[in-house]
């Protein structure tokens, strides 16, 4: 019953964090005014795309999206009626407006992949790079697709940096040995809510043009 509980724990945070980048790369691909199958490949890649990386590198079969194969018609359903959906109320979304569903699979992206891979018994500097990629590499596809250089590389805006943050909150929590659900959440939670207070107040990193020359 353990087993089962934590199986389906991760299998949902898995499908929320999905549905959440899928969001964003359908927002992306509409920005762009995408046909159907841009939009369908944007989605698909952001939200499979770090999961996927994930799998590869933990040697980790079959992938989610080969074993739930369901969720890809689901998305190309979503895609076919948000176009449609677009047309009809002659719609526009925001830059922000990606980086709230964003915001929300940064969050539990990383806190899944880190908890995976200490499932797996990696050590808990890869399971937070494993968790970094997890939640980061589905974000830059999308950013690639659409022919733009990846916000996670050059907005100046922390966000790999909360990932990994994130990432280290799932793993000392998990060595107290507090419940997995409890673990996930909270550390989804506060990367979610760092991340949005980022987006609103435009907290940035330490970049070239603040450093000065001698």
């Amino acid at each position: 019953m353990v087993h089962f509980s934590i199986h389906t724990l991760q299998f949902a945070v898995e499908i929320i964090a999905t549905f959440a980048f899928a969001l964003s790369g359908l927002i992306a691909s509409m920005r762009k005014r995408m046909d159907l199958v841009g939009l369908c490949i944007v989605s698909g890649v952001s939200a499979f795309g770090g999961g996927t990386l994930r799998d590869i590198l933990l040697d980790r079969r079959p992938f989610f999206w080969v074993s739930h194969s369901a969720w890809l018609w689901v998305l190309i359903l979503t895609c076919i009626l948000a176009m449609f959906f677009m047309r009809e109320r002659h719609l526009t979304f925001t830059e922000k407006a990606i980086q709230i569903p964003d915001a929300l699979g940064l969050g539990l992206f990383t806190a899944l992949g880190t908890q995976i891979a200490l499932d797996l018994n990696m050590p808990a500097i890869v399971a937070a790079l494993m968790g970094v990629m997890t939640a980061v590499f589905g974000g830059v596809l999308r950013d690639i697709c659409c022919n733009e250089i990846p916000k996670a590389f050059n907005d100046h805006q922390p966000y790999a940096l909360l990932a990994f943050l994130d990432a280290w909150i799932v793993i000392s929590l998990s060595a107290m040995g507090l419940q997995e659900w409890f673990v996930l959440s909270l550390a989804a939670s506060i990367t979610t809510i760092l991340r949005g207070l980022a987006i609103q107040f435009k907290w940035q990193l330490p970049h070239h043009s603040h450093i000065k020359k001698n």
